[in-house]
């Protein structure tokens, strides 16, 4: 990887790579069992992974989507010449390329606004040759990869600083570097706490039915040695009323301006708890994770799933022939059981449509 088109990178789980106009994704089916990166080397091998769960995560979709148009505009710029109407030609196909991408998953408004920043950021430089054009896009998607890691990071401090001495942290899906670009967003705020001399413990939800948390959140701990215990879902209110737990922090997919925020399925649940336990239920997002322009979470797109990730665990049917299934990816937690929404501006405070509106605007 060369030290022209490399992210700067001193984490210790890599879950996105650029070599060579190659997009390396960690397959995040496959883990923990095995360590496999899967290379992407055209839009729709990008799109593919994006739909099929290689890549998951809101902050991680968008910064693979980015990559990913950079792939098809490099492809579409060795069958234009240098003349004037390849120029428009480019142009409709960054347009057909972003409606491709966005097609792959509803939920997550990262990948919006990343693809959306990049169509802008393309119209901007759309007189240069298209040569020209491919390169700066690809500078642009390494800036987009590198800023969601130093975004993280500072969402991690200012979360470390709500987190209790010594506490027993509830989390549910997977907010860690294999959901971003690096460090994590919820997992940021506990890997921060850690850091910070904070003697946590994880709990770790295991998030049927794809279980992120068993797979993923888990094995993240073990390998940055951040202590953690795995529980079933149904388990988390249980361990809440025997004291164990004292903060609760995940992630999201989009937060809508009245603060109503959608999560990986469970994490309603996960907040109706704390609320009758009394502990603080937080979110950490990206402020890209923010949507304005969705009121509230009953305006949020939930995706649905294959019912094989309800009736199948690890390949073996284990349900009923013929069930049927609902299998939302997300629910929307509402903003009354949500304490903050820590961002890497700061924390966002009920009334969230001020809040929020402020910061995302940089007041």
């Amino acid at each position: 990887m060369s030290a022209a088109t490399a992210p700067s990178r001193t984490e210790t789980i890599q879950p996105i790579r650029w070599k060579d106009g190659v997009l390396h994704l960690l397959d995040q089916r496959k883990l923990p069992r095995e360590e496999v990166y899967l290379p992407c080397a055209t839009v729709d091998d990008v799109a593919a992974a994006i739909r099929d769960m290689v890549v998951r995560g809101a902050p991680a979709i968008g910064v693979t989507a980015a990559f990913g148009l950079v792939i098809g505009v490099r492809a579409a710029t060795l069958t234009l010449s240098e003349r004037s109407e390849s120029k428009g030609s480019l142009t409709s196909e960054i347009s057909r390329l972003h409606d491709l991408l966005a097609a792959t998953r509803p939920t997550a408004v990262n990948l919006f606004w990343a693809l959306k920043r990049m169509k802008e950021f393309a119209a901007g430089i759309a007189e240069l040759p298209p040569a020209d054009v491919a390169a700066r896009l690809e500078r642009e998607a390494i800036s987009i990869y590198d800023e969601d890691i130093a975004i993280c990071r500072a969402i991690g401090r200012h979360g470390a600083a709500l987190v209790p001495p010594s506490a027993g942290i509830l989390t549910h899906c997977n907010t860690g570097s294999l959901a971003t670009a690096g460090y994590g967003t919820a997992l940021g705020v506990i890997r921060a706490a850690r850091d910070g001399g904070n003697a946590i413990h994880v709990y770790a939800d295991e998030t049927r039915p794809f279980l992120q948390g068993a797979r993923l959140t888990a094995w993240e701990c073990v390998k940055e040695r951040i202590p953690v215990t795995l529980i079933c879902d149904g388990a988390a209110a249980s361990i809440m009323k025997r004291g164990k737990i004292q903060f609760a922090v995940v992630g999201a997919d989009r937060v809508a301006a009245n603060g109503d925020t959608a999560n990986k399925i469970g994490t309603y649940s996960v907040a109706l708890a704390a609320k009758a336990h009394g502990i603080p239920f937080y979110i950490a997002a990206p402020l890209s994770t923010v949507d304005l322009n969705t009121p509230d979470g009953d305006a949020i797109p939930i995706e649905q799933r294959d019912p094989r990730e309800v009736t199948h665990v690890g390949g073996v049917h284990l349900a009923p022939d013929g069930i049927a299934v609902e299998n939302p990816s997300f629910d929307v937690t509402p903003a009354g059981l949500i304490a903050g929404i820590i961002t890497e501006r700061g924390v966002a405070r009920a009334p969230y449509r001020e809040s929020l509106a402020s910061l995302v605007s940089g007041r």
